[in-house]
């Protein structure tokens, strides 16, 4: 069966950190309710990329938690990762899809520019993502989103929602005038010591659609 982008956070790794450090904390975190866990493209060099993802894989897919893999579609060819998600439009999703041979989640990282939701529609993504809500240092490359543009995106498209960037337990509810099924976290839960406490305070103030 398809795995699907469930409500509720986004969780996204970061490879370049010390791996033993990562793997302990996602061992904590997949016990708690996950909409997805997304392997950030920021990998150290020379990382047997196969042999990471498949450790990750083995810690959520036990748990059905989805795992995608950030614009480096490739690997999905040599691994059981569930999808991928874009930072920029793809000219050729339909043919990476046909040569990948099997269903996959696809989203794809949204800014301002309506037309990428647009995009999103036409080409059967399965979410969008929204980033930055906040200032962000892991999201330095994002603009910020002016929230009117992600009310009017909800006007065009049925896809879910999720919002990132900068979100923290501070300013969380400053997105409630928002319609959105989730939003998606690195650093405001991996870079703390007790992560699944910090995720269900998240879980606690979050409010999705």
């Amino acid at each position: 069966m398809r795995k699907r982008i469930q409500n509720g956070i986004y969780l996204i790794v970061d490879p370049s950190m010390d791996r033993d450090r990562l793997l302990n904390k996602l061992k904590e975190i997949v016990h708690e309710e996950i909409a997805a866990i997304q392997i950030w493209d920021n990998f150290n060099p020379n990382e047997n990329l196969v042999e990471f993802i498949n450790e990750i894989l083995n810690l959520c897919h036990p748990k059905n938690i989805p795992v995608l893999i950030n614009n480096r579609w490739e690997l999905l060819k040599d691994t059981n990762l569930d999808g991928v998600h874009f930072d920029e439009v793809q000219d050729n999703i339909r043919q990476l899809k046909d040569e990948l041979g099997k269903e996959i989640i696809t989203g794809i990282t949204c800014n301002n520019d309506l037309s990428i939701i647009k995009w999103a529609n036409e080409n059967g993504l399965d979410y969008i993502s929204f980033c930055s809500m906040f200032p962000s240092s892991t999201a330095n490359s994002c603009e910020l989103i002016n929230f009117n543009t992600v009310k009017e995106a909800k006007k065009i498209t049925s896809l879910p929602v999720f919002l990132a960037g900068g979100i923290k337990h501070e300013n969380i509810e400053m997105l409630n005038e928002l319609n959105y099924s989730g939003i998606a976290v690195v650093s405001g839960i991996m870079n703390t010591d007790n992560p699944v406490e910090v995720l269900k305070k998240y879980q606690q103030k979050i409010k999705t659609s």
